[in-house]
């Protein structure tokens, strides 16, 4: 009879047994820094730009992810059925109880030397400064000649001259025909660009271009000469060497990089339709300028006619005269009012002389005596007998003799 537990064995949440499960498997160092061999499955690409696919071999399946970021950085893009290596650690995807590899790096199985030196030249001409991105020049906005470097049969110039065409009719376009694949494709190159460059006037900017391959294919894109002529160019190079995921060193020398000969194309030229919209809008924004300019004169005029109208010589006469008018108003009448105070006054003068006139005196009824010598005769004590006195009148003079002494 066997025998109860004395303890009761302690029951896991499912979430605390994967994240366990999670734990063990990142302290394992083996498990978090290692190469694995198979062949690509199930490979997809969602919107999120993350890559999710399976490695098998003929007994196991591993599932795997590699985030965009990193994605991004890589220079080969896996297929199905691809036999592949890929470097990244083991964990544990919790809500679905996974455990999956993370990549950080794929590469073709069978090509691990061609990958290691690619790295190994990547690293050195990088040191070198070669892919600083401050010595990255801008490309011009509004080229007039645009030179070209792939293979003059290839479909990449096709596509490219079609997107020209399309988006930038203007341009004109310059041809260097290169080989893009194999040992004489790295001279022819260098030559084209060479040849470019020793126009007059060289072209605005370069594409150098040329469709997908594999990594053995796109080879002559990583050849060192390739690298430092792009480098070296006096043009601004755009590089647009196979597809979106597929990276080259000409990538990283290029002043500018485009997923696809076709992006390089549309990196390089405005868009018709863009410039079409911008004219129309540069004319509204013209028009309403010119009309506003046009607004600020018309006031401005306005307002220099008025002060020319009224510094005119006629409206000054005429408001000087309307002034001297004012003023021969105002002198008539301060001199009718002068006039009428000096005549009171001489009215008054007047009527205070004619109080001390004799004559009035006289037309009173008093007379005027004086003696013989004619000086006035003021008192009775004054004449003596027998003088002889002129005794005047208002209306005439009458002489007489004093007699008797009646006065005294």
């Amino acid at each position: 009879m066997s025998q109860l537990p004395l303890f009761e064995p302690p029951v896991w949440e499912v979430s605390a047994v994967n994240r366990h499960i999670r734990g063990l498997l990142e302290d394992d160092p083996d498990l978090q820094d290692l190469w694995v061999r198979g062949e690509i499955s199930n490979f997809s690409r969602p919107r999120s730009g993350h890559w999710y696919f399976t490695l098998k071999d003929a007994n196991a399946a591993l599932k795997c992810v590699m985030w965009r970021n990193t994605a991004l950085r890589q220079t080969y893009r896996p297929r199905d059925g691809d036999a592949v290596e890929v470097h990244g650690s083991i964990s544990v995807y919790e809500t679905g109880g996974v455990y999956q590899l993370y990549a950080d790096e794929i590469r073709p199985a069978g090509r691990g030397s061609l990958y290691e030196a690619f790295l190994r030249l990547k690293a050195r001409l990088e040191a070198e400064g070669l892919f600083d991105p401050q010595r990255k020049r801008p490309i011009p906005a509004w080229p007039r000649r645009i030179g070209i470097v792939t293979s003059g049969t290839g479909a990449a110039l096709r596509d490219m001259l079609d997107t020209l065409k399309r988006r930038y009719p203007l341009v004109e376009v310059l041809l260097a025909p290169a080989a893009v694949q194999g040992d004489a494709a790295p001279p022819q190159i260098v030559r084209a660009l060479e040849r470019l460059q020793a126009l007059q006037p060289p072209p605005d900017v370069i594409l150098l271009a040329r469709g997908g391959g594999s990594l053995e294919d796109l080879w002559a894109f990583n050849d060192e000469r390739v690298v430092r002529a792009v480098a070296a160019s006096r043009v601004p190079v755009i590089s647009g060497v196979g597809h979106e995921t597929d990276f080259t060193l000409t990538d990283f020398a290029a002043d500018l990089r485009a997923p696809t000969p076709t992006a390089a194309a549309e990196l390089a030229t405005p868009d018709q339709a863009d410039l079409r919209f911008a004219l129309e809008d540069l004319t509204r924004r013209l028009y309403a300028l010119a009309l506003g300019q046009i607004s600020l004169r018309r006031r401005a005029l306005e307002n220099l006619t008025a002060r020319l109208g009224r510094a005119e010589p006629s409206r000054l006469i005429r408001t000087h005269r309307q002034r001297v008018d004012e003023l021969s108003q105002r002198l008539t009448l301060h001199t009718r009012h002068a006039l009428q105070l000096r005549r009171a006054a001489l009215e008054t003068l007047t009527r205070r002389l004619e109080a001390l006139d004799p004559q009035a005196t006289l037309r009173r009824g008093y007379t005027l005596v004086s003696d013989a010598e004619g000086r006035p005769v003021v008192s009775a004590a004054q004449p003596l007998p027998d003088d002889l006195l002129t005794i005047r009148w208002h209306d005439g003079t009458r002489r007489a003799r004093v007699e008797g002494d009646s006065g005294r």
